[in-house]
């Protein structure tokens, strides 16, 4: 069954860490990566956040083990590993650091909106990442050069993060539809795809690089990818 509405994550499916940030926090440690390297980083840091946890999300848990996973992914030595893991995680205290623009991915939504599916945005974010996604002209709401999207739902504005499921229930309630004609594309799986789920969404996970193969939840590689889906109306 087609949907009649996408919602999308930004983190993981819009924006990444940027690059020049990330490499002068390894630089200040003495360690040299891989740029090409730094986004399979990322989905390996995101895939540790799994779905399948009771009560409260361990959010520091899973922050250390997205750290670890990040660092274990760009070889950095084992002498170096403490010392770069603070240095990565200091830059990744502002949210600043989510504005680089994932290749193909502003195409991919254009594909995507081609399908004719209503679509937005639900983001656990600093309140400004719809003002981002417009100045980079990727999306925004109402007519624009990018994409046009019905709501754009920033956790930073509204005060309820993923995986509460009131903050996809405020964009349900824009979009004036009910959760089972609603998909929901994001990342991290424990965030994402426990958050969905728990309001009646049908979640779909990027996984770019497979690193969630042992999960029972639909993945994508790409927005073209979902698009497909979408246009054949597969629907588990």
């Amino acid at each position: 069954m087609t949907p009649d509405a996408v919602l999308l994550d930004a983190g993981g499916i819009f924006h990444l860490p940027d690059h020049e940030t990330v490499l002068n926090a390894f630089e200040r440690v003495g360690v040299a990566v891989d740029p090409e390297l730094l986004d399979r980083a990322h989905y390996a840091g995101a895939a540790c956040f799994p779905p399948d946890y009771e009560g409260e999300l361990p959010w520091r848990e899973m922050w250390e083990k997205y750290l670890t996973a990040y660092v274990d992914e760009l070889d950095v030595p084992n002498d170096l590993r403490s010392d770069a893991t603070e240095h990565l995680e200091s830059e990744f205290a502002t949210a600043a650091i989510w504005r680089r623009v994932i290749p193909g991915s502003p195409d991919g939504l254009r594909v995507l909106a081609e399908t004719g599916v209503r679509l937005g945005v639900v983001s656990n974010a600093d309140g400004d990442v719809g003002a981002r996604l417009r100045e980079q002209e990727v999306l925004q709401l109402g007519p624009g050069p990018g994409v046009e999207m019905e709501t754009i739902i920033d956790s930073g504005q509204v005060g309820v993060m993923k995986p509460d499921p009131r903050i996809f229930e405020m964009a349900l309630l824009a979009l004036d539809l009910p959760p089972e004609r609603v998909w929901y594309v994001g990342d991290m799986p424990g965030i994402d795809v426990a958050g969905a789920r728990r309001a009646g969404i049908e979640p779909f996970l990027m996984d770019p690089f497979d690193f969630n193969t042992h999960l029972d939840c639909e993945r994508v590689s790409s927005l073209v990818d979902l698009a497909s889906r979408v246009s054949d109306g597969v629907r588990p």
